[in-house]
């Protein structure tokens, strides 16, 4: 299969909206508070896009994951209950959604390693997330692919799951 990373458009919200309506129902139908509280929306993925910070999975010319991917810039992350790997520059991942048409496929982990190498293109060897306590398909995710719980952040009053993958600086 051949998928691509690469920055969404404006005129691309309303598949990326499609993808994620289904994830916050899913997360709903699994018993989960997260994503139930109106986040996320159209317009922070409006705002995720204008910060250049939207990026989608495609699959020729159809959307099938989406990600918000942070450069340095999580004030939550400042106040973790633990600690963290590392003190360096670091990309942030938010609001990772597969499409329902492509779940099961291994993509959430073909999503994490394209976010991986642009953070090696950018010369980041940290990659920082969260996720709830009741997400055990994004935990597992995390755990199979390296990443390290070191805490908890709180987001809109709720605790949250803080991971970091340190990434290892290839020579090319």
């Amino acid at each position: 299969m051949n998928y691509k990373f690469r920055k969404a458009t404006t005129s691309e919200i309303p598949q990326i909206w499609d993808i994620l309506k289904l994830a916050i129902a899913r997360r709903k139908e699994e018993g989960s508070d997260q994503w139930q509280d109106g986040y996320p929306n159209p317009e922070v993925i409006l705002n995720d896009i204008e910060k250049n910070a939207g990026f989608v999975l495609t699959q020729g010319d159809t959307i099938i994951g989406y990600s918000a991917v942070i450069i340095n810039d999580e004030p939550a992350y400042a106040k973790i209950e633990g600690e963290w790997l590392t003190n360096a520059d670091f990309v942030v991942i938010h609001r990772i959604a597969i499409s329902e048409n492509y779940l099961g496929k291994g993509l959430s982990k073909k999503l994490l390693a394209f976010i991986e190498d642009f953070a090696l293109n950018n010369n980041i060897y940290s990659i920082k997330a969260d996720t709830n306590f009741d997400n055990i398909a994004m935990l597992k995710i995390f755990e199979k692919q390296g990443y390290t719980l070191c805490g908890e952040v709180y987001f809109r009053g709720s605790a949250r799951k803080a991971f970091e993958k340190v990434l290892i600086e290839t020579k090319n």
